[in-house]
């Protein structure tokens, strides 16, 4: 197997590449440009699970691009193995996926961003190359990776925390707030630490200091990036 590149970690940049994709061609920061991405990847074309998952992010895609987010899915097919999927996903899900699928069939981009399988060295194709796992990259507009996830193959995942995620990463940057556990836009939020109380109070007149370093206060959903 191919030596893992160097860890991709929160505050990296996100590695550029060029691919061909099932909207055509892509050079990945171009793509981005002034937006958010959410990068995911997938095992396999006409696998169970992953058919499940492109449906539901293809559903959620409004939501995404209401926000300022692009979807771009990657699978280890070509991309006329892809073409066909959609038809099978669309079919199956009721949805219309437009965002692009990257044709990765070395791997290429999938090992540059370290989506290979490492836990289960039995996850190979046919001719004994690993397949991806499910990884998830959200990048914002200035290329910098915010959020990293994976859950391995056999694992479908949540396509509703994705975009808690961007809500969160986005309310926090425009409100210089944090987010308690299993907030959602309209729950309270907490006060940046870096914040001292006097600005709080002038920022947040509702602010509550439940102890020193725990401070919250009310945010409406309509001043959330929910609301966009």
């Amino acid at each position: 197997m191919t030596d893992r590149p160097e860890p991709l970690r929160l505050g990296s940049i996100a590695p550029n590449f060029k691919a061909e994709t099932t909207n055509g061609p892509i050079d990945f920061h171009e793509f981005i440009g002034d937006n958010w991405v959410v990068l995911f990847s997938h095992p396999e074309d006409y696998t169970p699970v992953c058919t499940t998952e492109l449906g539901a992010f293809a559903k959620l895609e409004p939501e995404f691009a209401r926000r300022g987010v692009k979807l771009i899915g990657l699978s280890a097919n070509t991309i006329e193995s892809h073409g066909g999927w959609i038809k099978d996903i669309n079919e199956i899900s009721g949805s219309d996926l437009k965002f692009p699928i990257i044709g990765d069939k070395q791997r290429q981009v999938a090992l540059l961003y370290d989506m290979i399988d490492h836990q289960d060295a039995t996850n190979v194709d046919s001719k004994g190359i690993a397949f991806t796992i499910r990884s998830v990259f959200v990048i914002d507009p200035k290329k910098t990776i915010r959020t990293i996830l994976s859950y391995p193959a056999s694992t479908g995942r949540n396509t509703a925390e994705v975009l808690r995620i961007v809500d969160s990463l986005q309310t926090g940057d425009k409100h210089k707030v944090t987010t308690p556990i299993n907030w959602v836009p309209g729950d309270d939020v907490i006060v940046h630490p870096s914040i001292n109380n006097e600005k709080a109070k002038e920022l947040f007149p509702q602010f509550k200091a439940i102890k020193p370093y725990l401070r919250v206060t009310p945010l409406p959903k309509e001043q959330t990036s929910a609301a966009a």
